[in-house]
């Protein structure tokens, strides 16, 4: 059976030069960053390579980024480290209500902690109002910490502006860039953030590794303790294997992302644009203006998405409902329902992320594909109203 990889905003394949740039470091290149002898020092280049081309990604600088195990870890050391460095008094969090789980649920946990945290809305294409973020600023406010890009809509938030509030206020400003990096361009100055997160398989780098860019002052309490690497920020020996395939697929996606990006919305327009003709009722969810280049959101009522799901796998496309963290769940997503959504809507979602191998071809398999699978599986619903037969 022919099958397409329409889940990019799940994970990515590791790029073959990132594949090759990680071999040496699993037998040959086998020192501890940390030791001062040659073999340590050669996993110590490697580190410090990856380290380059990731600031290069970001508009950072090196002693800035911060190797993690991937955007949940850096996310929570964010929010917790920016929570735990202030020392008593009240404190108050502001987060936007479309966020991902893995700033959701450490926000959650400060409130449990006594921390008084803000979820603010967001408008039907899924955007936060800068304003509504200056106006939920409090004097106990410690930490501003709202998405770059939606990893369900493709949305862009408008972190810029937010950014300059932030200044204004002197209130440290985290950013979870995990569906943004590689996709489109970043300036972490530009952006007016103190604090990023990134993760290296979402760029076709391998699982398990991430970043945090941590801009020089900010103070940021660490989350694990028992040793002196990265700075101090996180204990525990560097998988140098994993850095130096982020590192690989960060300078890859810096030197491509421009030709890109061109090629993904060319490619997503087209198969947006077919299924919209061809899929009665069917609409787009989210900005069709500012968003991730390869993201499409599309609401097919009448019928359930975890069944949509199934039905195109078996035809040969892997697709998702949603973020891949919360499939099975039971609720309807919590990005869909907060931008309007009525919770059988939310249901009926189907989130098309595409990625540098998808080609023409590939557009033409899931156009041809997908709208027989939602009639079937429309036909079969009690909810639908069939055309009448004359």
């Amino acid at each position: 059976m022919r099958r397409v990889y329409l889940d990019h905003n799940a994970t990515t394949p590791v790029a073959p030069e990132v594949l090759a740039a990680m071999l040496p470091y699993f037998s040959e290149e086998y020192g501890n960053a940390s030791s001062i002898h040659t073999f340590g020092q050669r996993a110590r280049g490697a580190v410090e390579e990856a380290r380059e081309s990731v600031a290069a990604l970001l508009g950072a600088r090196l002693a800035e980024i911060m190797f993690s195990s991937g955007g949940t870890e850096s996310n929570n050391h964010a929010i917790f480290g920016v929570a735990g460095a202030v020392s008593g008094g009240r404190k108050h969090v502001i987060t936007s209500a479309i966020e991902h789980s893995a700033v959701l649920d450490p926000c959650r946990a400060l409130e449990k902690r006594g921390v008084a945290v803000t979820f603010l809305p967001v408008d039907r294409d899924g955007v936060v109002n800068p304003e509504d973020v200056r106006r939920a600023i409090r004097p106990e406010t410690v930490l501003i910490t709202i998405m770059l890009a939606n990893n369900e809509l493709g949305t862009i938030e408008p972190i810029a502006e937010i950014g300059k509030i932030a200044a204004e206020t002197r209130v440290t400003l985290h950013t979870d860039a995990v569906q943004a990096a590689g996709k489109i361009p970043i300036d972490v100055t530009k952006l007016g953030v103190h604090l990023l997160s990134i993760s290296a398989h979402k760029l076709y780098g391998p699982k398990g590794i991430g970043a945090l860019y941590v801009r020089k002052g900010t103070r940021l309490e660490p989350l694990l303790y028992g040793g002196h690497s990265e700075r101090d920020r996180r204990p525990g020996t560097e998988d140098v294997t994993s850095i130096a395939g982020f590192g690989k697929a960060a300078e890859l996606a810096l030197s491509r992302m421009k030709e890109e990006g061109q090629h993904l919305s060319r490619l997503r327009d087209r198969l947006e644009n077919g299924l919209l003709d061809r899929i009665p009722h069917a609409s787009v969810n989210g900005s069709r203006a500012l968003r991730m280049p390869n993201t499409t959101n599309l609401t097919l009522p009448f019928i359930e998405g975890e069944a949509m799901v199934i039905a195109l796998d078996l035809k040969g496309i892997a697709c998702s409902t949603g973020a891949a963290c919360s499939s099975g769940a039971v609720e309807p997503s919590h990005v869909l329902t907060a931008i309007g959504l009525p919770p059988e809507d939310a249901r009926a979602t189907l989130r098309l992320s595409l990625g540098h191998q998808t080609t023409d071809e590939e557009i033409d398999f899931a156009l041809e594909t997908i709208p027989p699978v939602i009639d079937r599986l429309r036909q079969m619903s009690p909810t639908y109203k069939k055309p009448a037969i004359a």
